[in-house]
């Protein structure tokens, strides 16, 4: 699934490294494209609980097929109505959030985690940072 480069690298791991690179260049540390470490994970394998009966295994088959919106946010504001209807090209609105700050990740609707912008093939993407535990979740449902 994952496509490889002259190097042997994955895109991501390329552009991981492509991205301390440039900051490098901004400033930051020198590091040379030799200083970049690619990690070696383990696979991860989708365990499941040897108490878990066929028919369990079927609903939860069912429900796992169910489509989600997941949607990032970057910051939230109030305006006026009036001033909504002022908005034009070049307007700009100024955010709850302070730049820098890790942007919202949300499931319909409800946060399960944190995380920072990153591009990748001229696409965007979001790296987590930080993910809200099940239990948490749950206790955000009731």
């Amino acid at each position: 699934m994952s496509t490889e480069n002259d190097d042997g690298m994955d895109d991501w791991a390329a552009a991981m490294a492509e991205q301390a690179e440039s900051e490098g260049e901004d400033g930051g540390d020198e590091q040379s494209q030799d200083d970049v470490q690619v990690a070696e994970l383990d696979e991860l394998q989708e365990e499941e609980p040897a108490d878990i009966s066929q028919e369990e295994k079927k609903k939860l088959d069912t429900i796992l097929d169910i489509p989600v919106t997941i949607s990032m946010e970057v910051g939230r504001t109030s305006i006026s109505i009036r001033n909504l209807l002022q908005l034009n090209q070049g307007s700009v609105v100024e955010l709850d959030r302070v730049a820098g700050e890790p942007l919202d990740v949300l499931v319909n609707g409800t946060l399960i985690a944190h995380g920072e912008v990153v591009v990748v093939n001229d696409k965007f993407g979001i790296r987590l940072t930080d993910v809200i535990s099940q239990i948490e979740r749950i206790k955000k449902l009731k």
